[in-house]
């Protein structure tokens, strides 16, 4: 969460946000609720982030409070934020086939193996960078479960139900991994 545009000029509103960030990453910080209010959570927050930065523990955000949290804050949202996207580049009419070479065949080839071991239908491929016979069986297979016309071949729908997919799972095995913890 970035402090928004409609944030401008309300740097209490700012000040908690960040805090609240960087309570998402450090946990033994306290968390506050952003309202743009200055209450006692605000104080109680910023008195702890003082400590932990070895600043006078005043509560205030004076000007050096408030430089240390703007520089606490941008790696914390890194840390806790949603990791970036990538997004394969493929021109109008694009077509990855049996023989092509290309850094996406890896990430192709990546998402096709983790999506095998949620689907049996899927068989992992090869991991070469070239598009191989397993690489156009696996994505075949894919297809069929997806309910694509099953030509072996990536193009952007492809790719959009193969990240689609990809995502889903990632989500459900995270969700998982938190209720066994």
């Amino acid at each position: 969460m970035r402090p928004t545009e409609s944030f401008i000029e309300q740097p209490i509103r700012s000040l908690q946000t960040m805090l609240q960030i960087i309570s998402e990453d450090d946990p033994r910080l306290p968390n506050v609720i952003p309202d743009g209010i200055y209450d006692a959570q605000t104080v109680t927050a910023v008195t702890a982030f003082q400590m932990r930065e070895g600043l006078p523990q005043t509560g205030i955000a004076d000007q050096t409070t408030w430089d240390r949290i703007v520089i606490a804050y941008e790696p914390a949202l890194i840390r806790v934020g949603k990791a970036e996207p990538i997004e394969i580049i493929m021109d109008a009419g694009q077509v990855f086939r049996i023989g092509d070479s290309n850094p996406y065949i890896y990430l192709l080839q990546s998402i096709l193996t983790q999506l095998s071991k949620d689907s049996p239908g899927i068989t992992a491929p090869n991991h070469s960078g070239t598009f191989d016979g397993s690489t156009a069986d696996a994505l075949t297979e894919f297809q069929l479960l997806a309910d694509l016309p099953a030509t072996g071949e990536l193009d952007k729908i492809t790719w959009k139900h193969l990240v689609h997919q990809f995502t889903l799972n990632a989500h459900h095995d995270a969700a998982v991994n938190r209720s066994n913890a």
